[in-house]
């Protein structure tokens, strides 16, 4: 059904800004820009995944949504999953009751290239992923991915989902989506819940805090993100020879591993770099 998650969305005030913080936190050059009804994309394709950057440009209802929607800064809203067989998905995600809008069609222009991309979608209602926006996506053809210079992002490893509601995570990713559920475990160190979903190369991480008090009707959100690197050291080096505030590097939660914390010129997105032991 789902066969990667083709790309998220980070929405942000100023998309000059944006693109220059990723393009030197990724070690990337921006694979894809575009301006169109006063919203203006870039985007970074990784070996598993993209992000989106989207910011206001001009005038219109997108537009000033989008500002509104940024006024205290930048927000990770989005997961668009890949399809390679859309009319199949929607009608099996409508007989699980998850409601999906009618299949559209959209396209993009590259900035200055003139190059153009097809695809078709549809939406499933924030309602129902529990106010993670949610779209299934079937590309004419998935865009590159961009080549990383030393110590550059060569992948996501993971991105984070806070939930209050870790039965209500189980049924939308695993049961609905059909995401593969692969760890269910209570850290009490950590005072978490972890539920990891996998898939195309990469693992959701719903979260859920233990010993605090929820509500499980609010919404779960999208918080932050692990970036993977085959040269960690070199990637270190380089963000803080740029004047980034980044931690020292330090051995990881799972066993193998070695990570960084970005403190800084991330769009407010808490950020991780990590690297596996080569085997």
């Amino acid at each position: 059904m789902i066969t990667a998650l083709d790309h998220f969305v980070l929405l942000c005030p100023d998309i000059k800004a944006a693109t220059e913080d990723y393009a030197t936190l990724l070690g990337l050059p921006v694979t894809w820009q575009a301006d169109a009804d006063g919203v203006a994309t870039s985007i970074f394709v990784v070996g598993n995944t993209a992000i989106e950057l989207m910011a206001p440009s001009g005038t219109g209802p997108v537009a000033d949504k989008l500002r509104e929607m940024t006024q205290d800064g930048s927000q990770l809203t989005t997961l668009v999953y890949r399809s390679d067989d859309l009319a199949t998905d929607h009608h099996l995600m409508t007989r699980r009751g998850l409601r999906p809008s009618e299949i559209s069609d959209g396209a993009s222009t590259h900035l200055g290239l003139g190059q153009s991309r097809t695809w078709r979608r549809f939406r499933v209602p924030d309602e129902v992923m529990a106010g993670v926006k949610t779209f299934l996506l079937e590309p004419e053809e998935p865009l590159p991915v961009s080549a990383a210079s030393s110590g550059g992002v060569t992948a996501l490893d993971h991105l984070v989902i806070n939930t209050p509601n870790p039965e209500r995570a189980v049924a939308n990713y695993g049961a609905r989506l059909g995401l593969r559920f692969a760890l269910d475990r209570n850290a009490e160190q950590w005072k978490t819940r972890f539920m990891f979903f996998r898939l195309g190369g990469l693992t959701l991480e719903v979260i859920h805090r233990l010993g605090e008090t929820h509500d499980p009707s609010d919404p779960d959100s999208i918080w932050g993100l692990t970036w993977e690197t085959d040269d960690l050291e070199a990637a270190h080096s380089s963000l803080a020879s740029m004047g980034r505030d980044v931690s020292e590097i330090r051995t990881g939660r799972k066993p193998g591993t070695t990570v960084f914390t970005v403190r800084d010129y991330t769009q407010g997105v808490p950020t991780l770099f990590i690297a596996h032991a080569k085997r």
